[in-house]
């Protein structure tokens, strides 16, 4: 299925058993709350489709894999309730992912920033090139990676994503990242990376999926909570978006 508007575009197509889908949005794949809202129904959907073992999520292009949520939106927060709506949003599609009944496979071909390095960490199963760099800003500009901690934290442990977070101006390399058990593998180009996602992702769908389920349910044992801590995190970012230290950074970036 394909859906497409200036908001940016979403596209899945399924074959052998196998969902791939993929984002863009000509500002360094950012999100749009319209366009995560999109992305979070898409797994929705795909959890419940019996003809669907594994799903791929990749972004569009050669540049960023993912920029995080739209900057222009985050500048037009006015209060606190559009501010806890606004980073909502990341919360939702973690859970969407968490709670999604099939195993989620990660092509990460560029640099993660913020809730980027969310979904890649959300993803059950990671592969990235060299080139896939990661960063959380989210200090530098007076908030914090709130949200997409707790499953970031899940998937690298406290230590990394405190080194990370407080290191806010300095970019992690894809080798870090992998070596912190984000990525499973990297690879030198795209090529190599898309054939070992082939290759990964039709051995996985070949499995049993009644087993690929069960399994789906192992690995995040202990997050059903999330469904609220999440939503209790974006709150805290909701607010602390509307610090004078916030609105004077977010300043700059106007200029």
């Amino acid at each position: 299925m394909v859906s497409e508007n200036p908001t940016g575009s979403l596209f899945t197509t399924i074959e052998n058993r196998i969902a791939t889908v993929a984002f863009g949005h000509p500002s360094s794949n950012s999100f749009p709350r319209e366009l995560l809202d999109r992305l979070t129904n898409e797994f929705n959907i795909l959890s419940t489709n019996p003809a669907v073992s594994v799903i791929v999520i990749q972004s569009e292009g050669s540049g960023a894999f993912c920029a995080g949520a739209s900057f222009d939106e985050l500048l037009a927060v006015s209060d606190e309730a559009a501010g806890t709506q606004f980073f909502s949003g990341f919360a939702h599609l973690i859970n969407a992912m968490r709670s999604c009944s099939k195993l989620i496979v990660g092509r990460v071909h560029g640099k993660a920033v913020g809730g980027g390095v969310g979904i890649a960490s959300a993803c059950d199963y990671t592969l990235a090139t060299k080139n896939a760099s990661i960063k959380l800003s989210e200090l530098a500009i007076g908030i914090g990676p709130f949200v997409i901690e707790p499953v970031v934290s899940k998937k690298i442990g406290k230590t990394a994503m405190a080194e990370m977070t407080l290191a806010a101006h300095e970019w992690k390399t894809a080798d870090w990242a992998a070596a912190k058990g984000l990525y499973a593998n990297t690879f030198e180009t795209i090529a190599e990376l898309d054939a070992a996602i082939a290759d990964f992702s039709a051995k996985l769908s070949s499995y049993n999926p009644e087993a690929l389920l069960e399994m789906k349910k192992v690995l995040w044992e202990g997050t059903q909570h999330w469904e609220t801590l999440l939503l209790e995190r974006a709150a805290i970012s909701g607010k602390l978006v509307l610090s004078d230290f916030t609105r004077k950074a977010l300043s700059q970036f106007k200029k």
